[in-house]
């Protein structure tokens, strides 16, 4: 956040691209009025991807935040010209299906569109014929059309925001390469830069108070070499190409017009189309990844001598031709004409598919904004200005946060991996539950070598193998009175085994593996005074104590969600929701003021369900009655000869405890509390089982149920919030802030019907969407099935009927009184 200097702040941006030319405009038009851009490359077409980029943007995602930010540059940049050139064209996006799982897949993200408000529908074979005249559409089962979708003419939008920042003061410098950042103090302080060729050049340094890297496809190399970090984020070669000029577009495309039909994407091959005048533009995705080391993209002054542009590499043909051959059977009229010319053109990919975006913990005024294509490029400038002018950046931030890849998984073999993966699945049909393939066993807790022995399925979470189910539970199935079905998309990387896990969770006691959730330890004189200024809750209690609470913004949004244990008087406990809680407190945290990552040195456990009690007491002296060892109490006991750290907290709803232990011991503690309760029903039990027993209960998920879009009485959380005491970080702002939005439980009527998250919400009878799921599974031991939902407040009362679109058809639902399981609280006190 810029603080009120007698001067503006002095800005330097580091490179030209569609994000460096918009934050540049978005920065000046804010205020700020000395703001200097250094590109290496001529202007304006400097050399990165924004060179060449065919611009497509379409909006429609499976991520509402990576939705919003396509939205916004369309907005910014609709209706505007240069020199007689448009900057975009709302010709419309045209997704085909040709086969019957790709058509399925269209009804799901029609459904996206309409949770995040892109007008959309699903179009018949005739109408993907008449939008687009020479199609074949024999195998062509059906479409999507989103027609506010559009193309982006990216280096003439360069040019305009570029030319907008120069009319408010900035100064844009072409041919110029940023080779040093300084730093002081904790603070940055300026730029080394020096000509391009730069010769026997000496650096110039210009000082700076703010810096944000927009280096694009440098990016990885700006973050290793000048700031000394490794940035998850992978230049990638991508094949596109030209037909010769089309008979049938001869005539049809002035070049001022170049495209009236909708952008074309074949996804059953990775293949899109385009209109460029009287040509076709193909894109192809159905090739091998080609990732790239920094050194194989030509620097400025190769460009400069050669005239080669860096990022567009040669065409590789075999990769390529078989886009060629299935547009020509696609458009027969490209069978003759020939294939005029192509190139690899280099984008940035990263391991999840979102940006790099937000401030460089440890240097204030550092800042990058990098692996952002033209789709999201003026959204995200804006983003990224109001971060940096005001700290609220007016979005969720946490899938864009560069800050939430964890340092301990982050690597080159990492990120070209992920990102590798993520080049091969832009165009798939992809389950939301799908775990990656790449670089699995990255980190495994001390209890793997037992969950393979009980058969257990993997998922991943942060590098992290966890189990979701163990097949050595198969038998319990039989056990059920009714077995859950589910329809085959819902039923992906699921199994019933996870409601007989569930149940025996509720009757007898089952064994969680903890590990891989986030927890910090904090300590050091004044920790308790940060706690208390950084969260809602009061921290300030007796030790052994366990608290829950949130970290707001300065707007009052939720950051995370945490609880906290008292250890000592100046020592803590917390478990987060990821990295960026534990960057979040180490930036706040004061001198004196440690904090440090626990998970990869510890061994977790979650005891719970009627039975944990009569299995801890077989093993330990210590009293671990309810009169002795309260709920939301933790203290160190002796299990079974090992020195554990018990908290008694529980995520699913039951009598138990979590369990912390030294890797070392982890072993030995699970051996014994599995021998120890064979005799009261003991099972292992995974993530699939956890999920649903969370929301039976009614417990949220910090980046699928609340953001920092949201408040603590928005999200049902306000029994958190503790306004009466001392002032707390957004403590003002709610005081003041409306809510204009719910968190509610919704269950289906029909209880053998299930969604999954994203769909949206719907008044019956109505076509505008009202809301949208933000998690959603079935209740396996209350017999219902459970949508949580964004909400108007006039439709959030328990009673309200809706409708959820799962796949184009209307599931009848209804708003219900939280929680859904034990109100009482009786089974988790008992």
């Amino acid at each position: 956040m810029v603080s009120s200097p007698a001067r503006s702040p002095r800005v330097v941006i580091i490179g030209l691209g569609v994000v460096g030319a918009a934050l540049a405009d978005e920065l000046t038009s804010r205020g700020l009025t000395d703001v200097t851009v250094f590109d290496q490359g001529p202007l304006y077409i400097t050399g990165g991807s924004s060179s060449h980029a065919p611009g497509f943007v379409f909006q429609t995602n499976g991520d509402r935040t990576m939705t919003h930010l396509a939205q916004r540059t369309l907005d910014k940049l609709d209706g505007i010209s240069l020199n007689g050139q448009w900057l975009l064209k709302r010709v419309g996006g045209l997704e085909i299906a040709t086969t019957e799982e790709r058509f399925h897949d269209l009804k799901r993200r029609r459904g996206l569109a309409a949770s995040w408000g892109v007008p959309g529908e699903l179009i018949d074979p005739d109408e993907v014929a008449r939008l687009w005249p020479g199609l074949d559409v024999s195998g062509v089962l059906g479409g999507y059309l989103t027609p506010t979708d559009g193309i982006v003419k990216s280096a003439v939008a360069v040019q305009w925001q570029a030319e907008r920042a120069q009319d408010r003061g900035a100064r844009i410098v072409g041919n110029t390469r940023v080779v040093g950042i300084e730093r002081s103090g904790g603070r940055v302080t300026g730029v080394k830069v020096v000509p391009v060729p730069a010769g026997s050049a000496e650096p110039d340094f210009v000082a700076a108070d703010i810096v944000i890297s927009c280096a694009g496809l440098w990016g990885p190399g700006v973050a290793r070499d000048l700031l000394g970090f490794e940035l998850p984020m992978q230049p990638m070669e991508h094949g596109f190409g030209y037909s010769a000029p089309v008979p049938s577009l001869t005539g049809a495309n002035v070049p001022t017009d170049e495209a009236k039909r909708p952008m074309l994407r074949h996804q059953d091959f990775s293949l899109y189309l385009r209109e460029y005048v009287d040509r076709i533009g193909i894109g192809a995705y159905n090739h091998r990844p080609i990732p790239l080391e920094q050194s194989e993209i030509a620097d400025a002054d190769t460009f400069a001598a050669t005239g080669v542009h860096p990022a567009m590499h040669p065409l590789t043909w075999d990769d390529f031709a078989p886009s060629w051959e299935e547009a020509q059977r696609l458009l027969p009229e490209l069978r003759g004409v020939e294939f005029e010319s192509g190139y690899n053109g280099i984008f940035s990919f990263t391991p999840d598919g979102g940006p790099m975006l937000g401030p460089v913990p440890g240097t204030d005024g550092l800042w990058l904004a990098q692996a952002v294509w033209v789709t999201q490029s003026a959204g995200v400038a804006q983003v990224v200005a109001d971060w940096i002018v005001s700290g609220d950046p007016g979005i969720d931030t946490h899938g864009l946060d560069f800050n939430r890849f964890d340092p301990a998984v982050v690597s080159r073999r990492f990120t070209r991996e992920r990102s590798s993966e993520s080049y091969d699945e832009v165009y798939d049909v992809r389950h939301p539950h799908t775990p990656t393939q790449r670089l699995r066993g990255l980190r495994r807790t001390p209890f793997h070598q037992r969950y393979e022995e009980l058969g257990a399925v993997f998922g991943e979470g942060g590098g992290w193998e966890r189990p979701l189910w163990f097949e050595a539970n198969a038998g319990l199935v039989d056990e059920l009175e009714t077995v859950p079905v589910r329809d085959d998309w819902a039923a992906q990387n699921w199994s019933p085994i996870a409601a007989a896990e569930a149940h025996a969770t509720r009757s007898a006691v089952a064994l969680y593996d903890l590990t891989a959730l986030p927890r910090v330890e904090i300590f050091g004189p004044g920790t308790t005074a940060l706690l208390q200024r950084l969260l809602t809750t009061n921290v300030d209690v007796a030790i052994g104590r366990v608290v829950y609470g949130m970290m707001l913004d300065e707007q009052g949004g939720i950051l995370s969600d945490v609880t906290v244990t008292r250890l000592d008087t100046e020592r803590y406990m917390i478990g987060t929701n990821g990295n960026l809680d534990l960057v979040h407190l180490t930036t706040q945290a004061p001198e004196g003021v440690w904090v440090r990552s626990l998970s990869s040195g510890q061994g977790g456990l979650g005891l719970w369900g009627p039975n944990a009690r009569a299995v801890l007491e077989s093993l330990t002296h210590d009293d671990v009655s309810h009169e002795g060892f309260g709920f939301f109490r933790a203290k160190q006991i002796d299990i079974a000869g090992v020195s554990v750290l018990a908290l008694r907290v529980s995520y699913v709803g039951e009598l138990g405890w979590e369990l912390y232990v030294s890797a070392d011991n982890a072993v030995f503690l699970w051996d014994a509390l599995w021998e120890a309760g064979q005799a009261h029903g003991i099972i292992a039990a995974g993530r699939r089982a956890f999920n649903a027993l969370r929301l039976e209960k009614g417990y949220r998920a910090f980046g699928h149920d609340m953001t920092r879009e949201h408040t603590p009485a928005e999200a049902g959380l306000s029994f958190a919030v503790r306004m009466a005491k001392d002032d707390f970080l957004g403590k003002a702002a709610l005081a003041e802030r409306p809510v204009t939005t719910r968190l509610v439980p919704l269950t289906l009527d029909d209880p053998t019907r299930v969604v999954l998250g994203a769909e949206p919400v719907f008044v019956p009878g109505t076509a505008d969407a009202v809301g949208y799921v933000t998690s959603a599974d079935q209740g396996y031991t209350i017999g219902a099935s459970i949508a949580y939902a964004w909400l108007p407040p006039e439709l959030a009362d328990p009673g309200t009927t809706l409708e959820i679109e799962y796949f184009a058809e209307r599931l009848p639902a209804t708003v219900r009184t939280e929680p859904l399981f034990d109100p009482e609280m009786a089974a988790i006190r008992r």
